[in-house]
């Protein structure tokens, strides 16, 4: 491999050729389990939740991935062992060339400046007894950013104008604010610390309809502005259409297909991914009403067993024996386009 390109892993370990100065954020073979232990005095473990098992990928600087899948499938998980909130069973973490798994918390301290987090919901994730311009102003005063409080307060402001607040807001509490300005303040506050990767996790989808739109275009227009890399956590098709530029499907733990974002919902290939996009509803009621559907069977299987080989073969309606011993490779059918699917 020539030292122009790094390996930038994909599902199963397989891997796909990125330039080295293009990836912000590479995951490889990522595996997190969490133990499930019975006992007072003396515990032991008798069975492990396996929330992400042997999930790869790679963010490039600039772009916005789009993670996506069914509830428990372990997105938030994949989004809290990046930032390091969660010791990882095993795999490994890069970013910019760094593996996080291998620092300490005080190594891990000047890339949390890099790296910032937009929770889901936007009230428990605000100190109720703090005032928007301490909570704002926190980060930078705990890192150092700017030791004069003068001088912090009119950053705090700044940053509040930035995301369309006015800046007396920062002497109200939480409580004081609707869910769309509370979420605005996250937003906020992750930017305080000039980060160069932010994890949207769920940011929009405690918020009404058109509070979700004019959050997902401030997103946008600071990604531009500020060059970010988001990783975009959600459930939600037509908001991950909207901002993001590759999507990745995940499953019980693993990924089942990433491609470009157009190319996924124009050419869904992995039977999970078509069940997916086939349960978004048309606004034109004629064409929904004619519209087919395929409707996934049965119920997602517990992750402290999943099933053997393809962990999607007992809902697919393309199984074949085979699916439920090998477990199928991740391979790109088309630049760029990957999926785990034998029958594809």
């Amino acid at each position: 491999m020539s030292p122009e390109t790094s390996v930038a892993a994909t599902a199963n370990g397989q891997a796909s050729p990125a330039k080295l100065g293009e990836v912000l954020v590479d995951v490889r073979n990522l595996k997190m389990y969490f133990p499930i232990t019975e006992g007072v005095m003396i515990s032991r473990v008798v069975a492990q939740v396996k929330a992400v098992d042997g999930l790869s990928f790679h963010i490039n600087k600039g772009e916005t991935l789009g993670l996506v899948g069914e509830s428990g499938c372990g997105k938030t998980t994949i989004g809290r062992c990046i930032l390091q909130l969660e010791n990882v069973t095993e795999g490994e973490i890069f970013y910019e060339g760094q593996d996080l798994t291998k620092l300490t918390q005080k190594e891990m301290s000047p890339v949390r400046e890099k790296i910032q987090v937009i929770f889901q919901d936007p009230f428990s994730s605000l100190n109720p007894r703090m005032k928007i311009g301490d909570i704002i102003g926190e980060p930078i005063k705990v890192h150092g950013i700017i030791a004069d409080k003068g001088e912090r307060e009119k950053r705090v402001q700044e940053l509040l104008s930035l995301c369309g607040l006015n800046p007396k807001f920062a002497d109200r509490y939480p409580h004081e604010m609707s869910g769309g300005q509370r979420q605005r303040v996250g937003v906020a506050r992750a930017l305080a610390l000039n980060p160069e990767f932010i994890i949207c996790d769920e940011a929009v989808s405690a918020l009404d309809v058109s509070i979700q739109a004019q959050v997902i275009n401030l997103l946008e227009e600071l990604r531009d502005e500020f060059e970010l890399t988001y990783l975009f956590i959600s459930h939600d098709l037509s908001v991950i259409r909207h901002i993001c530029h590759r999507v990745a499907v995940m499953y019980l733990g693993h990924m089942v297909e990433l491609a470009e974002c157009d190319e996924l919902y124009d050419n869904p290939l992995h039977p999970y991914t078509r069940a997916l996009l086939a349960a978004v509803p048309i606004p034109d009621p004629t064409i929904e009403a004619n519209r087919a559907h395929e409707v996934v069977k049965g119920e997602v299987p517990s992750p402290i067993n999943p099933p053997s080989g393809c962990v999607f073969h007992p809902r697919c309606s393309l199984a074949v024996d085979s699916c439920s011993k090998d477990v199928p490779e991740f391979r790109e059918i088309k630049p760029g386009h990957w999926v785990a699917c034998s029958e594809v």
